[in-house]
């Protein structure tokens, strides 16, 4: 059975989440340091791990397996839920995949780079998320669940 591990703590779909996974049944851990209100949905489980650097991370890495679903920002923990077999979605609905994560590490590790050399400029570079963001991760975590399903 289908499995989705939340990297709940800056999840902007949480609600989208557990609404797709109510109604195929699916389990769900919504994983976190503790900065979260607890779900409003009892078919959720919150899992509180500890304050360490990654412990959220860890924790989904070592539960997660070929079936599940992790639905992260985190590139390095996406490389690691792809190792296990799983499947990984940022909470825009692009994928991460065998062909992406090697070059979507490596960039992250040139702009870690980069922000380390100016540590002055705050321009930032992230862009609001919107409804189609929103839109787009509903489809997109409904093809996988239902391309992972047993027929």
């Amino acid at each position: 059975m289908i499995r989705i591990f939340v990297d709940a703590d800056a999840c902007p779909v949480k609600d989208e989440i557990m609404q797709v996974a109510i109604r195929h049944g699916l389990e769900v851990f919504l994983v976190s340091n503790g900065g979260i209100r607890p779900s409003r949905y009892p078919e959720a489980k919150s899992i509180i791990v500890s304050d360490g650097a990654d412990a959220a991370d860890k924790w989904i890495a070592d539960q997660i397996g070929p079936a599940d679903i992790c639905v992260t920002g985190d590139i390095p923990l996406a490389a690691k839920c792809l190792d296990a077999g799983a499947q990984a979605l940022r909470h825009n609905g692009d994928a991460f995949s065998a062909a992406n994560i090697g070059n979507q590490l490596a960039m992250r590790d040139l702009m870690a780079d980069v922000r380390a050399a100016n540590p002055l400029d705050n321009s930032g570079s992230g862009r609001s998320f919107s409804k189609s963001d929103r839109s787009r991760f509903l489809n997109e975590l409904e093809r996988v669940i239902r391309k992972s399903s047993p027929k």
